[in-house]
């Protein structure tokens, strides 16, 4: 691969546990083996974006293409693979991003200032995101009263108004009517010329052929093919029109057995799979496995407790009721540990520490003289 990148994606999965309960989910987060089904979202989807074009993502609907740009923008981790960004992200995609409790305008405030910018910053540029907006007097509202068409055009607004050097857009062009979608456009345009980089991720093939460079068809979790627009979107044309063509039950046949596939994907049988395809490659060099490990998993952000954590969690819980017991018990550690069977017994009589017993009886032999004294 040319070095040349704005954007590297190597490898990269995500795999989903399709919980049923919270408890599930508390299992697995301590890392408890449970029952719970797994989904890959992503299977192993490789590509490079180069410097200053714009690359269209494509796909049926639970694709991939939303978790992918996600992965891309930072937003959530992948769960093994490589990914190198270089350069700020900015992501558009209905509702991302955005605090519903807050009005629009607190909103801007507050994007703009985790993508670094300061506040006489944002004040320069308060007028211009509103009036590209395009929300009136609603910038003042909260954000949960808008449509879903105003949540678009504010999160659009911020995310080129704020110059970042990659901007990603996830439908963003699917709600709106056609002013905000030209506006759009000619902001796109405006990017292209300044050999921003863009990953456009849309199911209108009209928006894709206008924009893009090239295409990455995303299928059911794997990367099918990725090339020349018009070529890419001849295939998936093609495919769609077959798919089409399908009677409802095998179109549901279909669907379930690709589903099925993600279900089934084996991450472990993947990494062994592109291990013996590189060392096939580089029969001479003796690390192909270790650097395959190390792309896979170095730069991933474990969604559940190490091992490590989890034991020194059980440690501390398991510490915590033993001195709550004692100190229910009555009864002095060093007579726990000799009787362990007392400490489910509790003593009838108060036992003090021995330097307590000790001050407690010279304070009785004291007050006892004074007493005397007195007499």
């Amino acid at each position: 691969m040319a070095e040349d990148y704005k954007i590297r994606v190597q490898n990269v999965t995500k795999e989903y546990d399709l919980f049923k309960t919270q408890t599930d989910k508390l299992k697995s987060f301590f890392s408890i083996k449970t029952d719970v089904p797994h989904f890959w979202s992503l299977m192993g989807v490789s590509f490079d974006v180069r410097p200053g074009e714009t690359l269209g993502l494509i796909g049926v609907n639970g694709s991939g293409k939303s978790t992918i740009s996600n992965i891309m923008s930072g937003i959530i981790p992948q769960t093994t693979g490589y990914v190198d960004v270089r350069g700020d992200t900015s992501i558009v995609a209905i509702s991302a991003g955005l605090k519903w409790n807050l009005t629009g305008r607190e909103n801007i405030r507050l994007k703009s200032l985790m993508q670094g910018l300061t506040n006489p910053e944002i004040d320069d540029l308060m007028d211009d995101i509103i009036g590209f907006a395009d929300i009136g007097d609603f910038v003042d509202q909260p954000v949960k009263s808008y449509s879903s068409g105003m949540r678009s055009r504010l999160g659009f607004s911020i995310a080129v108004h704020i110059n970042p050097d990659i901007l990603i857009i996830d439908e963003a062009l699917s709600v709106g009517d056609d002013t905000f979608y030209q506006k759009c456009v000619d902001k796109i345009e405006n990017f292209k010329k300044q050999g921003k980089t863009i990953i456009f991720v849309s199911h209108s093939l009209r928006q894709i052929e206008l924009l893009c460079d090239r295409v990455a068809w995303i299928n059911y979790g794997e990367l099918k093919t990725i090339g020349k627009t018009k070529d890419v979107t001849k295939k998936y044309r093609e495919f769609t029109k077959w798919f089409k063509s399908l009677s409802k039950k095998q179109k549901a046949d279909f669907e379930t057995e690709k589903k099925q596939v993600q279900k089934d994907f084996d991450i472990n049988e993947y990494q062994k799979r592109v291990t013996e395809e590189e060392q096939a490659q580089n029969p001479d060099d003796k690390k192909v496995a270790s650097k395959i490990k190390k792309r896979f998993y170095s730069s991933v952000i474990s969604e559940k407790m190490p091992k490590l954590s989890v034991a020194f969690t059980w440690l501390v819980v398991f510490a915590t009721m033993f001195f709550c017991l004692v100190n229910i018990s009555g009864h002095s550690i060093t007579h726990i540990v000799k009787h362990p069977a007392s400490i489910v017994k509790p003593s009838k009589t108060l036992k003090l520490p021995s330097k307590l017993e000790q001050a407690s009886g010279l304070n009785k032999k004291t007050h006892k003289a004074q007493k005397t004294s007195v007499k």
